[in-house]
């Protein structure tokens, strides 16, 4: 019943902090009085970003790059105690009457309800559902390393990573006319997840070779180091992952220059430069949330778990997160 009468108080909330590496636990928070420009929103379901989630959870962030991880609507400074996420869907309680009741996504922290400003919110078209939303920032990462390898139509381009932002990019680019894709990734559980979002799948072993766009997005030196051996003549390959404080030995020699191959970093934090002239980041955000219309990207959304469950489930992920892809919390 307590918790019935908190969750019934729009002036507090729960949030889930980071308190120490590998440490997380609820806390309840005081919310501010929103102004005229801001929106009340009560979380629905918010989505763990495994991979940056992960880093932030176990304390695997460089100190060089406390500043710029920060999240939009983080608490707190890393490397803790923080309040991190970027993946939240809700409905507006409070703000401006065409809105009000409407589900919106955030990007914001694992939070019970929150205020921010009005422009901070996101309404989701009809056709996206609450649930599937938690995938906007994901296909926004997605979309944003699509335009950083710049393909062309029918261009070849090879995905190496079956993770959520990994099958998300796969899925991105097989819309693209005439493009033949291909998703590589040694966990044979995501050969299903591949078929089901239209597009070929290999193990390492198998992938093929000579692909003039290659887009890595595994997390893992040896992700990149077959990115750089399957890579053509003269081909582009995109790093979208993010290692943290992890070193990484990335193979330059070998064919590295004799194939003239260039590497380009992929970061959603800037839109991509080649469609930067025509895209700001509400616009990207606004397509991206229009893509998760498509029913069948339902099948990254491999677990679901309670809010109040959360210190233990990000214990989970962050140590042995198996095939698990994006993970739904439920409010």
């Amino acid at each position: 019943m307590a918790e019935d009468a908190e969750e019934e108080d729009t002036r507090s909330a729960r949030a889930f902090w980071v308190v120490a590496p590998g440490v997380g636990e609820i806390r309840a928070e005081a919310l501010p009085e929103p102004s005229a420009v801001d929106v009340v929103v009560r979380a629905r379901y918010s989505g763990i970003s495994r991979g940056t989630e992960s880093l932030i959870f176990r304390g695997c962030v460089p100190a060089s790059e406390y500043q710029r991880m920060k999240a939009p609507f983080q608490a707190g400074e890393l490397p803790g105690a923080v309040k991190y996420g970027y993946s939240n869907v809700g409905t507006v309680e409070l703000g401006p009457p065409a809105i009000r009741g409407r589900d919106v996504f955030t990007l914001y922290p694992h939070q019970t309800r929150y205020v921010v400003p009005v422009d901070g919110v996101h309404i989701l078209p009809a056709g996206v559902p609450a649930e599937r939303a938690i995938l906007a920032a994901n296909m926004e990462t997605a979309v944003n390393g699509v335009w950083d390898a710049d393909p062309r139509p029918e261009d070849r381009i090879t995905v190496v990573g079956g993770g959520t932002v990994g099958c998300l990019t796969a899925w991105a680019a097989a819309r693209l006319v005439g493009c033949a894709v291909e998703l590589v990734d040694t966990n044979p559980a995501r050969e299903a997840v591949a078929r089901a979002l239209g597009v070929a799948f290999s193990r390492p072993a198998t992938a093929a070779t000579g692909v003039p766009i290659v887009i890595h997005a595994s997390g893992s030196p040896a992700g990149l180091e077959l990115a750089l051996a399957i890579a053509a003549f003269e081909a582009t390959i995109v790093e979208m992952s993010w290692y943290g404080s992890q070193p990484v030995a990335v193979p330059l020699g070998g064919a590295f220059h004799s194939q003239r191959l260039t590497i380009r970093s992929s970061q959603v934090g800037h839109v991509a430069r080649p469609k930067r002239h025509e895209f700001d980041r509400n616009r990207r955000m606004a397509l991206a949330i229009s893509l998760l219309a498509e029913p069948k990207l339902d099948v990254l959304i491999t677990g679901e778990s309670r809010f109040d469950d959360l210190p233990r489930t990000m214990a989970r992920l962050a140590g042995a997160p198996g095939d698990e892809l994006c993970h739904r919390i439920r409010y």
